[in-house]
């Protein structure tokens, strides 16, 4: 019997049933020129490695050809799952908190790995995001671009306001907390509010105010070589601002809710 390839053994124990160790999420908003390349760098990066994975993509109401080239993937891929977002506002998305939340709850993997769909996160970086969460005992991997990034002065400083108010009204030491790479355990990303828009901007230090352990790590960071900038310096600013003074009200309020048996029944 022939040896099998590294990607088809990856395919074999997927196909087998077992479980995977590591659910990747990404949601995918009128991303068609990014999608196909996107599947490609993920599965460069993690097939024939010895974790064992899924990858999901959430289509956010696409209006494009988005869910057809997902379509096409799937055909020779049993390790790429695919979902489409429901109730979502016309020639719009429900956004990526909602669409990582959504992923979240279809996740099979222990350790869960978040990335945007516009192919400027580096899959590559996973398996060593992986390794140092488990060296340190981490429960949290947050990816941190900035000594990679090349962004005009105007970007530079509106990122310097929006890590100066966090620090000041939430005691966030997160250094790029608007990079979506990262990675977690399961366990902490059932009880991320994902449910309410922006809440994703806020993942690390709210994982923290759980009790987690959140680590850094410097990762890559790719210019966008196709589709459109979803957001850009203005609209984020005052939904930031909202967002972090709601995220700050809930923090407040935020009471233990774990409990332990008193009784043999």
């Amino acid at each position: 019997m022939g040896l099998m390839s590294p990607d088809a053994a990856q395919s074999d124990r997927s196909a087998a049933g077992q479980s995977p160790e590591l659910s990747i999420i990404a949601p995918a908003h009128n991303e068609q020129d990014n999608i196909v390349g996107l599947v490609e760098d993920v599965e460069k990066a993690m097939s024939g490695g010895e974790v064992r994975f899924e990858f999901i993509i959430i289509d956010d109401g696409s209006t494009d050809a988005t869910a057809a080239r997902l379509a096409e993937c799937c055909a020779t891929r049993p390790w790429l799952r695919t979902f489409k977002m429901l109730n979502t506002p016309p020639g719009k998305g429900n956004g990526q908190s909602a669409a990582f939340f959504a992923g979240l709850r279809e996740a099979r993997g222990q350790l869960i790995a978040l990335m945007d769909a516009d192919r400027q996160n580096d899959p590559t970086d996973l398996p060593a995001m992986i390794q140092l969460l488990r060296e340190r005992d981490a429960d949290m991997v947050q990816g941190d671009r900035s000594a990679n990034r090349r962004d005009t002065i105007v970007r530079k400083f509106s990122s310097w306001v929006g890590r100066t108010f966090r620090r000041t009204l939430l005691g966030d030491t997160i250094r790029d907390t608007g990079c979506s790479l990262r990675v977690f355990k399961r366990e902490l990303g059932l009880q991320l509010p994902l449910q309410y828009k922006g809440m994703h901007r806020f993942i690390p230090v709210y994982a923290r105010t759980l009790g987690y352990t959140v680590i850094e790590m410097p990762v890559h960071h790719r210019p966008r070589t196709a589709g459109e900038a979803k957001y850009g310096v203005w609209n984020r600013a005052l939904p930031g601002l909202r967002d972090l003074i709601a995220v700050r009200w809930m923090r407040r309020r935020l009471r233990p809710v774990r409990c332990e048996s008193t009784s043999e029944n």
